[in-house]
């Protein structure tokens, strides 16, 4: 696959290539919209190319004016907000025709975090009893699309419990695609999701800070070629820091969807004025010359984006978790999601006394990140009365 160089900065950027794609002219909301669909490889699925990431919202008026804007797919888990998420979904779309949208959610199974392999109670039987919650809150029979969620080892994505519920979720018609979700580690998970032809879908962490987002590409181009839809997130929104390291939001979306391996996107928008801004660059999906040296400058910028590599877990002498803490100072600094943050901190049952028994932290940060501060800030969170969180 060619590529050009733009500016400076070391960012590759796709040459405009010919994309199977449809585009329409909508009327939504009294106005006429441009929304260009592709289809999610072998599940026939035609959608936008943006679509909602619902994780950040509990908002059912911000979703339905999503749904009446044109966007098709609802991505959602059944552990965000503790399972209030898929209720809000549920309020919003009760009643509406359900050929009308479509729902994507994810079940997480116990895992070591820091190995990345699901532990003893990972079975067929868990994973099938939190869909079957998934669906009851949502309020309906079935979902069009569940990803096993967070998965960063091959192993993991093979993992046969979990596909065994897979078969009979299908054979029952609780779930039409199913699909593996991967925030790190990102090309082996989508390989292996690619090899084992058990997978419709994979939502996977791509964007233009990944020091490794040509391994991503690669992976991708593979797995689509294979029939495999491809939906991508972790977008990077990034204007919540302080300066903002990500000051052209439309542009980080375009890099994306530059890919034609990229089906679709979900970025996570939480306001009425994120909506706007993300469903117009419909309008135009080619990225300028001016947009181009922006990211390559913003590329340069470490930010708050782990990248995922798991490079510091084996130095680690507690064998903390370490890429998943760094997600949560994401979501606390950078979303400004401090429940977010919170689950995933509890989530994780870390020790009382966390990064205060090392004289002197043996972790090298890949990215250049003062691990051990960042974790003695977030971990505070997991003795912070959740009442108290906003």
């Amino acid at each position: 696959m060619k590529s050009s160089l733009a500016g400076f900065g070391g960012l590759f950027f796709l040459p405009p290539l010919d994309m199977k794609q449809e585009v329409k002219i909508v009327e939504a909301k009294g106005k006429e919209k441009k929304l260009v669909y592709r289809t999610l490889g072998k599940t026939g699925l035609k959608l936008p190319v943006i679509n909602m990431g619902v994780m950040l919202t509990d908002n059912p008026n911000l979703i339905r004016t999503a749904l009446d804007s044109g966007i098709l797919l609802l991505d959602t888990a059944h552990g965000y907000m503790g399972g209030r998420n898929e209720e809000v979904i549920g309020s919003v779309i009760k009643g509406r025709p359900r050929d009308s949208y479509y729902i994507a959610s994810k079940v997480s199974l116990p895992q070591d975090r820091t190995k990345g392999l699901f532990t003893e109670g990972a079975t067929t039987e868990e994973f099938l009893r939190r869909l079957d919650l998934s669906l009851k809150r949502l309020g309906v029979d079935y979902v069009d699309i569940l990803h096993l969620h967070g998965v960063s080892r091959k192993e993991s994505v093979m993992y046969e419990p979990a596909l065994k519920a897979f078969e009979k979720a299908k054979k029952d018609g609780k779930i039409r695609f199913s699909g593996v979700s991967t925030h790190s580690n990102e090309p082996e998970v989508i390989h292996a999701a690619a090899d084992s032809k058990a997978y419709d879908a994979i939502l996977t962490a791509y964007n233009f800070k990944q020091k490794h987002y040509a391994e991503v590409r690669n992976a991708i181009a593979r797995a689509s070629q294979a029939g495999v839809g491809i939906i991508g997130m972790k977008a990077i929104r990034g204007a919540n820091q302080q300066p903002p390291t990500i000051k052209n939001i439309k542009a980080s979306l375009k890099w994306i969807l530059q890919d034609p391996n990229v089906h679709t996107i979900i970025p996570g928008f939480t306001t009425f004025e994120h909506l706007e801004t993300d469903l117009s660059i419909m309008g135009d999906l080619t990225l300028t010359e001016p947009e181009k040296i922006e990211l390559q400058k913003e590329a340069s910028l470490s930010g708050l984006y782990c990248q995922g590599c798991r490079k510091c877990l084996g130095p680690c002498p507690e064998k903390l978790p370490i890429p998943d803490l760094m997600r949560a100072y994401m979501y606390t600094y950078d979303y400004r999601n401090l429940a977010l943050a919170q689950d995933l901190i509890v989530s994780l049952n870390l020790p009382d006394k966390v990064c205060e028994d090392c004289s002197d932290c043996p972790v090298k940060c890949s990215i250049g990140f003062n691990v051990p501060k960042k974790i003695r800030d977030v971990a505070r969170l997991k003795d912070v009365p959740s009442e108290f969180i906003a």
